[in-house]
C-alpha cells in the first residue's frame, strides 16, 4: 500500500475514535512511556497537541511537568519547513499557525533548537517494525532532526512516536532523507528499535 492510502484509512480510523476510547489509550500510553528510562532521565521534553484524532499526549505533558521537567512544543519555523521548540507551561496561551495546530504564542518564544532537547514524542500517521514513521507528509520533522541519521554515538535528542496500536503497519517504505524512530509507545506496547 502506498504512503498516500495509508495516511487516508488511519486518519480516518483515528478521527472515528470516539473520545473515552481515546482518553483510555493517552493514558495507557502516557503510563507507558512515563515508566521508560528514557522519559524518566529527560529534562527537555518536547510533544505536541493532539489534532484531528492524534493520539493525545495531555496526560503525558501533566506527568512531565509534576516530576519537574521542562516541556516544549514544536513551532513552524517562518522561513523553511523546520521546527523550533518554544516552552510551553500549564496555562500558556497559544495561538494556532497556518496549518491549525496549535503553538505558544509569540509572547514567549524563546525558541530552543531540536539538539537541545532530550527526548521528543512525535505525532505520527503510521510506523513499521523497523521504527520507519510515516508523518502528515510535510517532511518537517525528518528536517528538523536530519542530523541524526549521521550521528552514530550521541544522538540526542530521542524521537518516540506515540500512536494507537491500529497505526501499526507491517512495512513502510524508507527513503533516503527519512529520520528512524527509537521507539513508538501504543495503549498495547511499547517498542525500541535503538538501546
Amino acid at each position: 500500500m502506498d504512503p498516500g492510502a495509508h495516511r487516508s484509512r488511519i486518519r480516518r480510523r483515528r478521527r472515528d475514535l470516539d473520545a473515552a476510547k481515546r482518553a483510555a489509550c493517552a493514558e495507557q500510553v502516557a503510563r507507558r512511556v512515563a515508566g521508560s528510562g528514557w522519559f524518566r532521565r529527560s529534562r527537555r521534553v518536547a510533544a505536541y497537541l493532539a489534532v484531528g484524532g492524534e493520539l493525545d499526549p495531555g496526560p503525558l505533558i501533566e506527568r512531565a511537568w509534576a516530576l519537574g521537567k521542562t516541556v516544549y512544543l514544536p513551532v513552524l519555523d517562518p522561513l523553511q519547513p523546520r521546527l523550533w521548540f518554544a516552552r510551553y507551561r500549564p496555562g500558556d496561551a497559544l495561538a494556532y499557525n497556518r496549518f491549525g495546530i496549535p503553538e505558544p504564542t509569540a509572547g514567549d518564544r524563546r525558541r530552543l533548537p531540536p539538539w537541545a532537547l532530550d527526548l521528543v514524542l512525535a505525532p505520527l500517521v503510521a510506523f513499521d517494525a523497523a521504527g520507519t514513521r510515516l508523518g502528515m507528509g510535510g517532511g518537517y520533522y525528518d528536517r528538523t532532526f536530519g542530523y541524526l541519521r549521521a550521528r552514530r554515538r550521541w544522538r540526542k535528542p530521542h524521537l518516540v512516536g506515540l500512536a494507537y496500536e491500529f497505526q501499526r503497519v507491517p512495512e513502510l517504505p524508507r527513503r533516503p532523507w527519512d529520520v528512524a524512530l527509537d521507539g513508538c509507545a501504543t495503549e498495547h506496547a511499547l517498542y525500541w528499535w535503538t538501546p
